[in-house]
């Protein structure tokens, strides 16, 4: 792996003053997933002001039981964020679902994504699923990695219907 870890990766919880922060990740993350969309697809267009629409369900994370918005990290500098819900991409109970995950390019390729994966996991045990869009070619690289470098045994993947879900889906107990 290029590149050496950083000192410190912390994984805090967002608290509600943060939510600036956590929206304006959103838009490099916006960036990074708009290169997936189809080319006549109005998904990812810029609205007036030259921006990504916002996340629908972030007010959510601060209002609902069992949604958790999360900030990475490194040295104290903000780094990325996680978003933890319940919602399953197969039908069925989950404790865990990693719903959206970040880190800057610039700390990507270090063990920074892996390493906050690993203490994700290790504060919120439970049934995990992790789902991984078709299109997203390093995603799909960097999951079954992650995931076992966090020392999670017993990884089932099952394939989305195609309908609810396209890629993918990482299923486990952490």
């Amino acid at each position: 792996m290029p590149g050496t870890l950083p000192c410190h990766v912390a994984v805090s919880p967002a608290a509600p003053h943060e939510r600036p922060l956590v929206e304006g990740l959103f838009q490099f993350y916006a960036y990074d997933f708009s290169e997936f969309a189809a080319p006549d697809s109005p998904d990812f267009d810029f609205d007036a002001s030259g921006r990504f629409a916002p996340y629908a369900y972030l007010d959510s994370y601060w209002r609902e039981e069992g949604r958790v918005p999360l900030l990475i990290r490194i040295d104290g500098r903000l780094a990325g964020f996680a978003l933890l819900n319940r919602h399953s991409h197969r039908g069925g109970a989950i404790e865990r679902n990693m719903a959206e995950f970040f880190v800057a390019r610039r700390f990507r390729r270090r063990g920074v994504a892996q390493e906050a994966l690993r203490r994700i996991l290790a504060d919120f045990p439970g049934a995990w699923e992790i789902a991984v869009s078709e299109r997203n070619t390093g995603a799909l690289a960097f999951w079954p990695r992650a995931i076992a470098a966090a020392g999670i045994a017993g990884v089932a993947r099952v394939e989305g219907d195609g309908t609810q879900w396209r890629g993918p889906i990482y299923c486990f107990r952490a």
